[in-house]
């Protein structure tokens, strides 16, 4: 797993009240005696568990509690359960406080997996008992879990999100070989067209592409320190490769590595992409490194049902996953819907692509921090 110094176990510069905060630890584990609250010095103990347990995800490492509390300046109650000297399951929590968005404790933004990591339904049933104590207690609008598997089927839940995996055979022919015709035919255009890939350590090739990308399609950026954060913290476990075309950038994408997956989570192209299969090639590219690094699993993450990503990865023959997303309602009347495909947010969408990319990469990190 990867490594990050010890700046990262503070936090410096995030908009925390420390009174509010203790107070609130002091009262949340009074009520519950058997539950924990991540610190410094039980990071490693945390990851060990993350490594071992089935549960588990790369978005339940202890990492994500300095990147949300330093990029987004939001609160981060990563709560666990110890037995014997040994961390039996966990729950990273984060409330955001929006007075656009509203008032949410999820597990977790900006993640597409979450929820509960337990090694027993007791331990499991404590954790959810204390997510759920926490979320009254702070006067939420509604407590989020985001898990692969139905955990709560009577609260409702969001049947918007999807997820596409697929096995990596260890020879990268027969990968190749694998993809649809129509779409392996894209691949092979871009392998025409000469491109290069490159693994970058600094993030501006990879952020020009994907904030070019994210504005045609009306989204607001994430900043810049939001991903030096996720590449310092996560080290050689987050990984960014860029594609080229006569050293200019087409495509680039950001991954993470997990156990034996590869993730690829941000990424995006320049106006060149389309014409050149830019982002064909890409995940072709990280496919194939990946098996020639022995990985078996191609995570191609979430996407929205009906949108045209979710298409994309239908067209490289993967099969859609629901994703269960659901939600205890406090003092929210609806499950959320803040995305793209919300109607209210067309207007919104059509503005912001019209907006200078300088501009638009200035101010939308101040709103998509917020989202979650």
């Amino acid at each position: 797993m990867g490594a990050y110094g010890s700046n990262f176990f503070t936090t410096d510069n995030v908009n925390l009240d420390s009174t509010t905060v203790q107070n609130t630890n002091d009262l949340f584990l009074g009520k519950l005696p058997d539950i924990s609250i991540l610190s410094p010095d039980k990071f490693q103990a945390w990851d060990e568990f993350v490594r071992v347990c089935p549960d588990a995800t790369f978005f339940h490492r202890s990492g994500w509690k300095p990147v949300i509390e330093q990029a987004f300046g939001h609160k981060t109650w990563f709560l666990y359960i110890e037995e014997d000297g040994c961390i039996q399951g966990i729950l990273p929590l984060a409330e955001i406080n929006s007075l656009l968005f509203g008032h949410s404790l999820s597990a977790l933004p900006f993640c597409v997996y979450g929820g509960i990591a337990a090694m027993s339904d007791g331990v499991r049933a404590k954790l959810d008992q204390a997510a759920q104590m926490l979320a009254a207690h702070l006067q939420v609008d509604y407590l989020e879990y985001r898990h692969v598997t139905p955990f709560h089927q009577d609260w409702p839940t969001k049947e918007l999100y999807v997820t596409f995996r697929k096995t990596i055979d260890p020879d990268v022919e027969q990968n190749m070989l694998a993809i649809p015709r129509k779409q392996r035919a894209m691949v092979r255009k871009g392998i025409k067209y000469a491109l290069q890939s490159h693994v970058d350590q600094d993030i501006e090739r990879f952020f020009h592409a994907y904030s070019a990308s994210v504005h045609r399609l009306g989204t607001p950026v994430f900043s810049r320190k939001y991903f030096r954060l996720l590449k310092t913290v996560f080290a050689e476990d987050c990984e960014l490769l860029v594609i080229t075309k006569d050293d200019q950038t087409v495509s680039a994408v950001m991954s993470f590595y997990f156990r034996d997956e590869v993730l690829p989570y941000y990424g995006g192209g320049a106006d060149a992409a389309r014409d050149l299969a830019g982002n064909d090639f890409m995940y072709w590219e990280l496919m194939r490194r990946a098996c020639e690094r022995g990985y078996k699993i191609f995570d191609f993450g979430r996407s929205k049902q009906g949108t045209g990503s979710y298409s994309f990865k239908k067209n490289w023959g993967l099969e859609p996953q629901p994703l269960f997303y659901e939600y205890q309602l406090l003092r929210a009347k609806a499950v959320p819907e803040h995305n793209p495909l919300n109607p209210k947010y067309r207007l919104f969408i059509k503005a912001w692509q019209k907006l200078p990319l300088t501009f638009a990469n200035l101010i939308g990190p101040h709103i998509v921090k917020n989202l979650g």
